[in-house]
């Protein structure tokens, strides 16, 4: 009955039926467009060493706090499991019971299965045990001294990504050396970056941007956008394009430009060659684009020690993975 009375307010003031209904059909179309509005916002908060960043579009500021301390939690989470500082992280339990078959969780057994196949594929450039070396060049660092042949022969003797078992029935892993130290800030970040965005999906949040330090992961383009515009100095046309339009994948970047020493009139890079234990001394960066934001962080590490002749080949075993590489010796 009350429809009826409506219509007929409707009819007496004149209005047709067909008129009334493109009213109503503007109406619905103008509430559509309103509920559809996403908003942008922006949060930052230091996990891993690092400021994290996050860009996100959402519907109203509540959804947009609700999923990014659900992102924020996340990115703690995995420190908790991931850090080398942090005495009572995970992989600093799996480091003192070495020998030992320990249960592990799925984030580090991901992790740590990526990181063995990488190093495989690298033939060592990218290894996830050169925790022993990064100590010594941490100390270098700090005292404008390198470190002895006898420190890096003892410091070699205890990495070697060949030591690492893995048991995926068991979700276990086993590091086969005593003193080895698993060091995995050449790939935690990146997975780290799209592990948030997948979460922030989850709280239904579509279009994000997550960056930590050189690691970013992004997901659906913002509202009227092609994708994300990332900028990617010094990269080669191809990464730069793609960074210009990016949706739904990673990006990572690595390269000494910003943490070095310079001893004896030598710069060398806080990035290690696993091989030799030694800082690089020339300058490479390297940029990674993928869909795997630990593949993306692992292979730019990759990329920074392995000679001209290895890049074309070693890209050739991913496929959809684009990079790009520049070196200045100096």
């Amino acid at each position: 009955m009350r429809g009826l009375r409506t219509s007929r307010s409707l009819a007496a003031l004149g209005t047709t039926p067909w008129r009334h209904a493109l009213a109503l059909l503007v109406v619905l179309i103008a509430f559509a467009a309103r509920t559809d509005a996403q908003v942008r916002s922006e949060f930052s908060e230091l996990h891993m060493g690092v400021e994290v960043r996050i860009v996100m579009y959402a519907r109203d500021e509540r959804q947009a706090r609700k999923a990014a301390r659900a992102a924020f939690d996340r990115f703690a989470a995995l420190e908790d499991i991931m850090s080398d500082y942090r005495p009572k992280s995970e992989i600093r339990s799996l480091d003192r019971r070495a020998g030992e078959w320990v249960a592990v969780s799925e984030p580090l057994f991901t992790v740590l299965e990526r990181a063995v196949e990488i190093a495989r594929a690298t033939d060592g450039a990218f290894d996830p045990t050169v925790g022993p070396l990064v100590a010594l060049w941490r100390e270098a660092r700090r005292v404008h001294r390198l470190p002895g042949d006898t420190e890096l022969d003892s410091a070699r003797a205890h990495a070697g990504w060949r030591h690492i078992a893995l048991d995926s029935v068991r979700r276990r892993a086993r590091l086969e050396k005593a003193g080895m130290h698993l060091d995995l800030g050449g790939i935690a970040k990146g997975y780290a970056v799209q592990q948030a965005i997948k979460g922030l999906r989850a709280q239904g949040v579509m279009s994000a941007l997550v960056e930590a330090g050189g690691d970013i992961a992004v997901s659906d383009a913002p509202p009227g956008k092609a994708g994300w515009c990332v900028d990617v100095p010094g990269a080669d046309e191809s990464v730069r394009a793609r960074a210009a339009a990016l949706t739904n994948a990673s990006i990572s970047t690595s390269g000494p430009s910003a943490q070095f020493v310079e001893i004896g009139g030598v710069r060398y890079s806080h990035v290690i060659d696993p091989r030799t234990g030694l800082g690089l001394t020339s300058g490479v960066q390297a940029t990674v684009i993928a869909t795997d934001g630990a593949l993306a962080d692992a292979l730019s590490t990759a990329l920074t020690v392995l000679p001209r002749e290895a890049v074309r080949s070693l890209l050739a075993r991913y496929l959809g993975v684009i990079a790009s590489v520049t070196r200045e010796e100096r």
